[in-house]
Protein backbone atom coordinates (compact mmCIF):
# COMPACT_ATOMS: atom_id res chain seq x y z
CA UNK A 1 0.00 0.00 0.00
CA UNK A 2 1.09 3.40 -0.96
CA UNK A 3 1.52 5.82 2.00
CA UNK A 4 0.11 9.30 1.65
CA UNK A 5 2.75 11.10 3.86
CA UNK A 6 0.79 14.04 6.15
CA UNK A 7 1.61 17.56 6.31
CA UNK A 8 3.90 19.01 8.64
CA UNK A 9 2.91 22.03 10.16
CA UNK A 10 6.31 23.98 11.35
CA UNK A 11 5.03 27.00 13.67
CA UNK A 12 7.93 29.63 14.42
CA UNK A 13 7.29 31.73 17.20
CA UNK A 14 11.17 33.59 17.33
CA UNK A 15 11.56 34.33 13.72
CA UNK A 16 15.17 35.17 14.44
CA UNK A 17 15.89 32.66 16.37
CA UNK A 18 13.94 29.67 14.92
CA UNK A 19 12.66 30.37 11.22
CA UNK A 20 16.04 29.54 9.22
CA UNK A 21 16.53 26.20 11.09
CA UNK A 22 12.79 25.70 10.55
CA UNK A 23 13.07 26.20 6.91
CA UNK A 24 16.32 24.03 6.38
CA UNK A 25 13.75 21.22 8.54
CA UNK A 26 11.02 22.00 5.43
CA UNK A 27 13.34 21.77 2.70
CA UNK A 28 14.45 18.43 4.11
CA UNK A 29 11.08 17.11 4.32
CA UNK A 30 10.05 17.97 1.25
CA UNK A 31 12.71 15.96 -0.12
CA UNK A 32 12.12 12.95 1.69
CA UNK A 33 8.15 13.80 0.08
CA UNK A 34 6.19 15.59 3.11
CA UNK A 35 4.67 19.04 2.52
CA UNK A 36 5.48 21.43 4.86
CA UNK A 37 3.08 24.20 6.36
CA UNK A 38 5.49 27.00 7.51
CA UNK A 39 5.10 30.45 9.33
CA UNK A 40 4.43 32.51 12.68
CA UNK A 41 3.08 30.28 15.34
CA UNK A 42 0.38 32.55 16.55
CA UNK A 43 -1.13 32.99 12.70
CA UNK A 44 -1.04 28.83 12.49
CA UNK A 45 -2.72 28.34 15.75
CA UNK A 46 -5.44 31.02 14.83
CA UNK A 47 -5.98 29.38 11.46
CA UNK A 48 -5.40 25.68 12.86
CA UNK A 49 -8.87 24.03 11.57
CA UNK A 50 -8.17 25.35 8.24
CA UNK A 51 -5.53 22.78 7.85
CA UNK A 52 -5.87 18.96 7.16
CA UNK A 53 -4.74 16.32 9.47
CA UNK A 54 -1.22 17.13 9.60
CA UNK A 55 1.69 16.54 11.91
CA UNK A 56 2.30 19.33 14.24
CA UNK A 57 5.85 19.98 15.27
CA UNK A 58 5.74 22.10 18.67
CA UNK A 59 8.71 23.59 20.28
CA UNK A 60 6.79 22.93 23.82
CA UNK A 61 4.55 21.61 26.10
CA UNK A 62 4.31 23.56 28.70
CA UNK A 63 0.89 23.64 30.70
CA UNK A 64 0.09 26.94 28.67
CA UNK A 65 -0.05 24.26 25.76
CA UNK A 66 -2.89 22.57 27.12
CA UNK A 67 -5.66 24.50 25.14
CA UNK A 68 -4.03 24.23 22.26
CA UNK A 69 -3.15 21.01 22.47
CA UNK A 70 -6.59 19.84 22.81
CA UNK A 71 -7.50 22.10 19.99
CA UNK A 72 -5.45 20.05 17.96
CA UNK A 73 -5.82 16.85 19.01
CA UNK A 74 -9.80 17.28 18.45
CA UNK A 75 -8.96 18.23 14.59
CA UNK A 76 -7.30 15.03 14.41
CA UNK A 77 -3.68 16.45 13.97
CA UNK A 78 -0.97 14.77 15.71
CA UNK A 79 1.57 16.38 17.94
CA UNK A 80 5.37 16.01 18.13
CA UNK A 81 8.01 18.26 19.84
CA UNK A 82 10.88 19.12 21.30
CA UNK A 83 11.50 21.62 24.02
CA UNK A 84 12.87 24.85 22.71
CA UNK A 85 14.28 25.65 26.33
CA UNK A 86 15.43 22.58 27.32
CA UNK A 87 19.62 22.89 25.95
CA UNK A 88 20.35 25.17 28.74
CA UNK A 89 17.54 24.81 31.23
CA UNK A 90 16.77 24.96 35.05
CA UNK A 91 17.40 22.89 37.88
CA UNK A 92 15.21 19.56 37.18
CA UNK A 93 12.30 20.78 39.87
CA UNK A 94 11.86 23.82 38.37
CA UNK A 95 11.91 22.85 34.89
CA UNK A 96 9.46 19.96 35.50
CA UNK A 97 6.84 22.44 37.29
CA UNK A 98 7.83 25.09 34.46
CA UNK A 99 8.11 23.21 31.23
CA UNK A 100 6.53 19.96 31.49
CA UNK A 101 2.99 19.00 32.47
CA UNK A 102 0.91 15.91 32.56
CA UNK A 103 -2.23 16.95 31.71
CA UNK A 104 0.03 18.34 27.71
CA UNK A 105 2.15 15.16 28.00
CA UNK A 106 -0.55 13.00 26.78
CA UNK A 107 -1.23 14.77 23.47
CA UNK A 108 2.40 14.29 22.59
CA UNK A 109 2.98 11.33 20.77
CA UNK A 110 6.60 11.74 19.94
CA UNK A 111 9.89 13.77 21.94
CA UNK A 112 12.59 15.14 20.21
CA UNK A 113 15.56 15.44 22.59
CA UNK A 114 18.56 17.75 21.75
CA UNK A 115 21.03 15.28 23.11
CA UNK A 116 21.52 13.18 25.86
CA UNK A 117 21.00 15.58 29.13
CA UNK A 118 17.80 16.67 27.56
CA UNK A 119 16.89 13.30 27.36
CA UNK A 120 18.07 12.09 30.57
CA UNK A 121 16.04 15.24 32.22
CA UNK A 122 12.46 14.00 30.79
CA UNK A 123 13.29 10.56 32.50
CA UNK A 124 13.74 11.55 35.59
CA UNK A 125 10.08 13.61 35.61
CA UNK A 126 8.03 11.85 37.51
CA UNK A 127 5.29 12.06 36.10
CA UNK A 128 6.75 11.28 32.75
CA UNK A 129 4.01 9.13 30.39
CA UNK A 130 5.11 4.90 30.07
CA UNK A 131 5.51 5.08 26.85
CA UNK A 132 6.24 8.09 25.43
CA UNK A 133 9.35 7.98 23.06
CA UNK A 134 12.12 10.25 23.22
CA UNK A 135 14.38 10.48 20.60
CA UNK A 136 17.53 12.10 20.95
CA UNK A 137 18.33 13.72 17.41
CA UNK A 138 19.80 16.65 18.21
CA UNK A 139 17.56 20.18 17.29
CA UNK A 140 17.56 22.06 13.74
CA UNK A 141 18.95 25.01 15.44
CA UNK A 142 22.26 23.22 16.03
CA UNK A 143 22.52 22.11 12.14
CA UNK A 144 22.65 25.78 11.25
CA UNK A 145 25.72 25.82 13.49
CA UNK A 146 27.77 22.81 11.66
CA UNK A 147 30.40 24.15 8.99
CA UNK A 148 28.49 22.93 5.82
CA UNK A 149 25.44 24.80 6.71
CA UNK A 150 27.05 27.97 8.24
CA UNK A 151 27.87 28.76 4.08
CA UNK A 152 24.07 29.74 4.51
CA UNK A 153 24.83 32.88 5.84
CA UNK A 154 27.68 34.00 3.64
CA UNK A 155 26.32 36.54 2.36
CA UNK A 156 24.62 37.78 5.72
CA UNK A 157 28.08 37.91 7.10
CA UNK A 158 29.47 39.69 4.04
CA UNK A 159 26.88 42.68 4.49
CA UNK A 160 27.51 42.69 8.32
CA UNK A 161 31.44 42.99 8.15
CA UNK A 162 30.75 46.03 5.43
CA UNK A 163 28.15 47.63 7.35
CA UNK A 164 29.83 47.29 11.09
CA UNK A 165 33.83 46.53 10.30
CA UNK A 166 35.88 44.86 13.13
CA UNK A 167 33.77 44.38 16.11
CA UNK A 168 33.01 42.41 19.38
CA UNK A 169 29.65 41.11 20.00
CA UNK A 170 28.03 41.26 23.29
CA UNK A 171 24.95 39.07 23.82
CA UNK A 172 22.57 39.73 26.47
CA UNK A 173 19.79 37.27 28.18
CA UNK A 174 17.69 39.92 30.58
CA UNK A 175 14.19 39.11 29.18
CA UNK A 176 13.04 37.87 32.47
CA UNK A 177 13.95 41.31 34.17
CA UNK A 178 14.23 43.79 31.35
CA UNK A 179 11.24 42.10 28.90
CA UNK A 180 9.45 43.77 26.12
CA UNK A 181 6.11 43.56 28.13
CA UNK A 182 6.58 43.91 31.78
CA UNK A 183 3.84 41.37 32.23
CA UNK A 184 6.36 39.09 30.76
CA UNK A 185 8.94 39.97 33.43
CA UNK A 186 9.47 37.56 36.60
CA UNK A 187 7.44 40.11 38.82
CA UNK A 188 4.96 42.88 37.42
CA UNK A 189 5.18 46.67 38.20
CA UNK A 190 4.13 47.50 41.46
CA UNK A 191 1.43 50.03 41.69
CA UNK A 192 1.96 51.88 44.76
CA UNK A 193 5.63 51.70 47.04
CA UNK A 194 5.21 48.82 49.49
CA UNK A 195 2.76 46.84 47.62
CA UNK A 196 3.91 43.22 47.53
CA UNK A 197 5.09 42.66 43.10
CA UNK A 198 2.80 39.79 41.44
CA UNK A 199 4.23 37.03 39.27
CA UNK A 200 5.12 37.81 35.89
CA UNK A 201 4.81 35.48 33.26
CA UNK A 202 8.82 34.46 33.62
CA UNK A 203 8.19 33.30 37.12
CA UNK A 204 5.41 30.59 36.00
CA UNK A 205 6.43 27.27 37.73
CA UNK A 206 8.81 29.40 40.56
CA UNK A 207 8.69 29.11 44.10
CA UNK A 208 8.75 32.77 45.36
CA UNK A 209 12.13 32.81 46.91
CA UNK A 210 13.50 30.83 43.75
CA UNK A 211 11.87 33.86 41.90
CA UNK A 212 12.72 36.98 43.78
CA UNK A 213 16.80 35.83 44.24
CA UNK A 214 17.14 34.89 40.43
CA UNK A 215 15.51 38.37 40.13
CA UNK A 216 18.06 39.92 41.85
CA UNK A 217 20.63 37.88 40.64
CA UNK A 218 19.65 38.72 36.96
CA UNK A 219 18.93 42.78 37.85
CA UNK A 220 22.56 42.67 39.02
CA UNK A 221 24.22 41.50 36.10
CA UNK A 222 21.91 43.16 34.05
CA UNK A 223 23.40 46.49 35.75
CA UNK A 224 26.62 44.96 35.31
CA UNK A 225 26.57 44.56 31.08
CA UNK A 226 24.76 48.27 31.46
CA UNK A 227 28.55 49.21 32.53
CA UNK A 228 30.10 47.16 30.61
CA UNK A 229 28.76 48.42 27.32
CA UNK A 230 30.36 51.90 27.24
CA UNK A 231 33.46 50.47 28.96
CA UNK A 232 34.47 48.65 26.41
CA UNK A 233 33.90 51.04 23.73
CA UNK A 234 36.77 53.12 25.82
CA UNK A 235 39.15 50.50 26.33
CA UNK A 236 39.30 49.11 22.81
CA UNK A 237 38.61 52.36 20.88
CA UNK A 238 39.47 50.51 17.32
CA UNK A 239 36.32 48.59 17.47
CA UNK A 240 32.23 48.54 17.42
CA UNK A 241 30.55 47.56 19.91
CA UNK A 242 27.42 45.65 19.04
CA UNK A 243 24.46 44.80 21.54
CA UNK A 244 22.33 42.00 20.56
CA UNK A 245 19.42 42.02 22.82
CA UNK A 246 17.54 38.67 23.58
CA UNK A 247 14.68 38.36 20.78
CA UNK A 248 12.25 39.18 23.87
CA UNK A 249 14.19 41.35 25.44
CA UNK A 250 12.99 45.63 25.61
CA UNK A 251 15.99 47.58 23.70
CA UNK A 252 15.37 50.43 25.53
CA UNK A 253 18.25 50.83 27.66
CA UNK A 254 20.61 49.77 25.42
CA UNK A 255 19.64 52.31 22.53
CA UNK A 256 20.00 55.22 25.63
CA UNK A 257 23.37 53.56 26.34
CA UNK A 258 24.13 53.46 22.31
CA UNK A 259 23.21 57.29 22.33
CA UNK A 260 25.60 58.79 24.89
CA UNK A 261 28.37 56.08 22.30
CA UNK A 262 30.07 56.80 19.42
CA UNK A 263 30.94 53.16 18.58
CA UNK A 264 27.80 51.17 19.97
CA UNK A 265 25.17 49.88 18.14
CA UNK A 266 22.00 47.96 19.08
CA UNK A 267 20.51 45.05 16.97
CA UNK A 268 18.52 41.69 16.48
CA UNK A 269 18.68 41.79 13.33
CA UNK A 270 18.51 37.98 11.91
CA UNK A 271 19.73 34.51 12.86
CA UNK A 272 22.73 34.97 15.56
CA UNK A 273 24.60 32.37 13.60
CA UNK A 274 25.92 35.35 10.70
CA UNK A 275 26.82 37.43 13.56
CA UNK A 276 28.86 35.22 15.50
CA UNK A 277 31.03 34.28 12.49
CA UNK A 278 31.56 37.97 11.43
CA UNK A 279 32.55 38.95 14.93
CA UNK A 280 36.20 39.09 16.33
CA UNK A 281 34.50 37.63 19.73
CA UNK A 282 31.58 37.11 21.97
CA UNK A 283 30.31 38.77 25.59
CA UNK A 284 28.03 37.09 27.27
CA UNK A 285 26.52 36.03 30.59
CA UNK A 286 24.72 32.31 31.30
CA UNK A 287 23.48 32.66 27.32
CA UNK A 288 22.72 30.05 24.40
CA UNK A 289 24.99 32.37 22.07
CA UNK A 290 28.00 30.82 24.23
CA UNK A 291 27.11 27.31 23.49
CA UNK A 292 26.65 28.48 20.01
CA UNK A 293 29.80 30.16 19.80
CA UNK A 294 31.73 27.12 21.43
CA UNK A 295 30.12 24.37 18.50
CA UNK A 296 31.45 27.20 15.86
CA UNK A 297 35.22 27.94 17.49
CA UNK A 298 34.24 31.75 18.56
CA UNK A 299 36.05 33.09 21.17
CA UNK A 300 33.45 33.89 23.53
CA UNK A 301 33.90 35.34 27.07
CA UNK A 302 31.43 34.65 29.96
CA UNK A 303 31.83 37.81 32.01
CA UNK A 304 30.66 37.32 35.32
CA UNK A 305 31.41 40.68 37.50
CA UNK A 306 28.07 38.97 40.31
CA UNK A 307 28.54 35.56 40.98
CA UNK A 308 25.90 33.36 42.67
CA UNK A 309 26.63 29.83 42.50
CA UNK A 310 23.32 28.30 43.11
CA UNK A 311 21.38 30.22 40.20
CA UNK A 312 25.04 30.27 37.82
CA UNK A 313 25.39 26.28 37.84
CA UNK A 314 21.94 25.71 38.53
CA UNK A 315 20.80 27.31 34.80
CA UNK A 316 23.63 28.64 33.23
CA UNK A 317 26.47 26.06 34.00
CA UNK A 318 26.60 24.72 30.21
CA UNK A 319 27.34 27.83 28.34
CA UNK A 320 29.50 29.36 31.13
CA UNK A 321 31.61 26.26 31.33
CA UNK A 322 32.01 26.79 27.31
CA UNK A 323 33.65 29.80 27.63
CA UNK A 324 36.55 31.65 29.08
CA UNK A 325 35.25 33.36 32.15
CA UNK A 326 35.93 36.27 33.25
CA UNK A 327 35.09 37.85 36.78
CA UNK A 328 35.88 41.94 36.88
CA UNK A 329 36.21 44.18 33.87
CA UNK A 330 40.22 44.20 33.90
CA UNK A 331 40.63 40.77 33.41
CA UNK A 332 38.13 40.46 30.82
CA UNK A 333 40.12 43.26 29.24
CA UNK A 334 43.11 41.44 29.25
CA UNK A 335 41.10 38.08 27.93
CA UNK A 336 39.87 39.92 25.15
CA UNK A 337 43.26 42.09 24.00
CA UNK A 338 44.81 38.38 23.84
CA UNK A 339 41.91 37.18 22.01
CA UNK A 340 41.99 40.37 19.52
CA UNK A 341 45.76 39.95 18.95
CA UNK A 342 44.83 36.57 17.73
CA UNK A 343 46.81 35.23 21.04
CA UNK A 344 44.18 33.28 22.57
CA UNK A 345 40.96 31.41 20.84
CA UNK A 346 37.83 29.89 21.54
CA UNK A 347 37.61 27.74 24.85
CA UNK A 348 38.45 24.23 24.16
CA UNK A 349 39.65 20.99 26.19
CA UNK A 350 38.72 17.55 26.72
CA UNK A 351 36.16 18.48 29.64
CA UNK A 352 34.14 21.00 26.95
CA UNK A 353 34.04 18.51 24.36
CA UNK A 354 32.48 15.96 27.07
CA UNK A 355 30.09 18.16 28.08
CA UNK A 356 29.04 19.42 24.53
CA UNK A 357 28.77 15.97 23.34
CA UNK A 358 26.51 15.45 26.68
CA UNK A 359 24.23 17.95 25.68
CA UNK A 360 24.15 17.90 21.69
CA UNK A 361 23.65 15.16 19.27
CA UNK A 362 24.10 15.40 15.19
CA UNK A 363 27.36 17.55 15.17
CA UNK A 364 28.65 15.19 12.67
CA UNK A 365 27.14 12.65 11.07
CA UNK A 366 22.84 13.25 9.51
CA UNK A 367 21.64 16.39 10.31
CA UNK A 368 19.57 16.59 13.16
CA UNK A 369 16.52 18.07 10.53
CA UNK A 370 17.32 14.41 8.81
CA UNK A 371 16.72 12.29 11.93
CA UNK A 372 14.04 13.89 12.74
CA UNK A 373 12.56 13.24 8.77
CA UNK A 374 13.42 9.84 9.39
CA UNK A 375 11.65 9.32 12.99
CA UNK A 376 8.74 10.81 11.08
CA UNK A 377 8.89 8.48 8.02
CA UNK A 378 9.04 5.60 10.88
CA UNK A 379 5.97 6.93 13.01
CA UNK A 380 4.13 6.94 9.44
CA UNK A 381 5.33 3.80 7.88
CA UNK A 382 2.44 1.27 9.24
CA UNK A 383 -0.29 3.68 8.60
CA UNK A 384 -1.87 4.43 5.16
CA UNK A 385 -2.56 8.10 7.02
CA UNK A 386 -3.20 9.94 10.59
CA UNK A 387 -6.44 8.77 12.56
CA UNK A 388 -9.81 10.37 11.55
CA UNK A 389 -11.39 12.11 14.76
CA UNK A 390 -14.67 11.02 15.67
CA UNK A 391 -17.01 13.48 13.82
CA UNK A 392 -18.03 15.72 17.01
CA UNK A 393 -14.97 15.93 17.98
CA UNK A 394 -13.98 17.85 15.03
CA UNK A 395 -17.10 19.26 14.76
CA UNK A 396 -16.57 20.81 18.26
CA UNK A 397 -12.40 20.96 17.60
CA UNK A 398 -13.67 23.78 14.40
CA UNK A 399 -16.31 25.74 16.76
CA UNK A 400 -13.44 25.89 19.78
CA UNK A 401 -10.82 27.24 16.99
CA UNK A 402 -12.68 29.67 15.19
CA UNK A 403 -14.08 30.80 18.49
CA UNK A 404 -10.44 31.20 19.80
CA UNK A 405 -9.50 32.91 16.90
CA UNK A 406 -11.87 35.70 17.20
CA UNK A 407 -11.40 36.22 20.82
CA UNK A 408 -7.34 36.54 19.65
CA UNK A 409 -7.96 38.76 17.52
CA UNK A 410 -10.24 41.41 19.64
CA UNK A 411 -7.65 40.87 22.48
CA UNK A 412 -4.68 41.61 20.79
CA UNK A 413 -5.74 45.05 19.78
CA UNK A 414 -6.59 45.91 23.44
CA UNK A 415 -4.23 47.72 25.52
CA UNK A 416 -1.34 46.06 28.23
CA UNK A 417 -1.56 42.19 26.89
CA UNK A 418 2.06 40.95 26.00
CA UNK A 419 0.71 39.41 22.89
CA UNK A 420 -0.55 42.51 21.46
CA UNK A 421 0.20 43.38 18.25
CA UNK A 422 2.87 45.16 18.62
CA UNK A 423 4.79 42.36 20.50
CA UNK A 424 3.72 39.85 18.02
CA UNK A 425 5.15 42.16 15.21
CA UNK A 426 8.57 42.20 17.35
CA UNK A 427 8.99 38.33 17.73
CA UNK A 428 7.68 37.96 14.29
CA UNK A 429 8.19 40.69 11.68
CA UNK A 430 7.61 38.22 8.57
CA UNK A 431 8.78 37.24 6.02
CA UNK A 432 8.08 37.90 1.70
CA UNK A 433 7.27 35.47 -0.84
CA UNK A 434 11.04 36.71 -2.52
CA UNK A 435 12.91 36.16 0.48
CA UNK A 436 11.39 32.62 1.41
CA UNK A 437 12.03 31.76 -2.50
CA UNK A 438 16.27 33.00 -1.99
CA UNK A 439 16.54 31.37 1.37
CA UNK A 440 15.12 27.92 0.02
CA UNK A 441 17.30 28.16 -3.40
CA UNK A 442 20.64 28.46 -1.10
CA UNK A 443 19.53 25.87 1.53
CA UNK A 444 19.06 23.74 -1.91
CA UNK A 445 22.31 24.09 -2.95
CA UNK A 446 24.02 23.43 -0.36
CA UNK A 447 22.29 19.97 0.07
CA UNK A 448 22.73 19.58 -3.66
CA UNK A 449 19.07 19.38 -4.43
CA UNK A 450 18.59 19.77 -7.64
CA UNK A 451 14.48 19.48 -8.01
CA UNK A 452 12.46 23.29 -7.26
CA UNK A 453 10.43 22.74 -4.82
CA UNK A 454 6.81 24.46 -4.88
CA UNK A 455 5.66 27.25 -2.84
CA UNK A 456 3.09 28.74 -2.11
CA UNK A 457 1.93 31.56 0.23
CA UNK A 458 -1.27 30.75 2.28
CA UNK A 459 -1.98 33.76 4.57
CA UNK A 460 0.05 36.69 4.84
CA UNK A 461 2.75 34.95 7.30
CA UNK A 462 1.74 31.41 6.79
CA UNK A 463 3.73 29.36 3.72
CA UNK A 464 3.64 25.95 1.87
CA UNK A 465 6.84 24.19 0.80
CA UNK A 466 5.53 21.02 -1.34
CA UNK A 467 7.59 18.30 -3.17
Amino acid sequence: MKVTKPTLLIPVENQVREFDPKLLLACIAARRGFSSVIGSHRDIDLRIASFSRSLYLCKSFTVSNLKMFQIIHRLGHEIVTWDEEALVHLPAEMYFSRRLSPLTMKYVSHLFAWGEDNAELWRQYPEFPAGLPIHITGNPRNDMLRPEMCAFYEREVEEIRNGYGEFILVNTNFNHVNSFSPVQNLFQPVNYPGAEAVFGKSARGMTREYAEGFRDHKTAIFEDFQRLIPALEQTFPSYTIIVRPHPTESQDIYNKIAAQCERVRVTNEGNVVPWLMATRALIHNGCTTGVEAFVMGVPAISYRATVNDFYDHGFYRLPNLLSHQCFDFEELSIALGKILAGELGAANGEERKALIEHHLAAREGPLACERIIEVLEEIMEDRPELPKPALADRFGGWWIANGRRLIKRVKAHLPGPHNRLEFQRHRYPGISLGELHDRIRRFQKLLGYEAEFRVKQLYPHIFQITP
